[in-house]
């Protein structure tokens, strides 16, 4: 399995909130925070939701460290809200992020060019309040080995500095790890050699998504 070569990504270093003024008699409010993977980034938008159950719409945007982007109008008329806000992180150059922008509707229609500038302008504005850090990109992989084997697969994830995401401990050991891509190669390559090839490291991010741990 090949893996691309190493490139710089930039993230956010915490989640950060930022609200125009009302336009029209509409709020926007754009939550920014930072996301591993589908399910972390989900799970952000849930959050706002809760946290604004009296909102109209909360349209939202994701881009991950795999390459995967969505977006969400969330009811607004299609292509006035998710994308604009996927827009803003691209030109940003920002990965591993989720934003929401969390709208209350104020009596006056915006029209689709409105609600364009809105949303974008919401999420430029988290993005300027943001602190943005430079990250190594990360691959995620998943691997299940039996008890025996948990001293060599942890001498392995130091000496390629993975990182255990999630962990789950039934008739074997179950984890998701996230690598350094410039280290992924030597650490599928340390995983066959460590454990005499009883043990193959899998791409989470070539499963379907029911296959993530929880």
């Amino acid at each position: 399995m090949s893996v691309p070569p190493s490139d710089a990504v930039t993230t956010v270093s915490a989640a950060v909130r930022a609200e125009m003024e009302k336009i029209k008699g509409s709020r926007f409010i754009c939550d920014l925070a930072p996301a591993r993977d589908v399910g972390n980034a989900i799970a952000f938008v849930d959050q706002i939701r809760r946290a604004e159950p009296g909102a109209t719409h909360h349209c939202w945007a994701f881009r991950l460290d795999s390459g995967e982007s969505r977006s969400s109008d969330d009811g607004e008329p299609r292509g006035t809200a998710g994308p604009p806000i996927l827009r803003r992180l691209e030109a940003a150059d920002l990965v591993a992020v989720v934003a929401v922008v969390t709208r209350y509707y104020g009596g006056t229609k915006l029209g689709t060019g409105g609600l364009i500038r809105a949303y974008g302008s919401a999420t430029a504005a988290a993005i300027d309040a943001a602190e943005t850090l430079p990250r190594r990109r990360m691959v995620d992989f998943l691997l299940d080995h039996p008890y025996e084997l948990s001293g060599a697969i942890a001498r392995v994830l130091a000496a390629t500095q993975a990182e255990v995401v999630t962990s789950r401990f039934d008739a074997s050991v179950s984890i998701e790890v996230a690598v350094p891509l410039e280290s992924a190669n030597v650490f599928l390559e340390a995983v066959r050699e460590a454990t005499a090839g009883e043990v193959t490291a899998r791409r989470a991010d070539a499963l379907p998504r029911d296959n993530h741990l929880p």
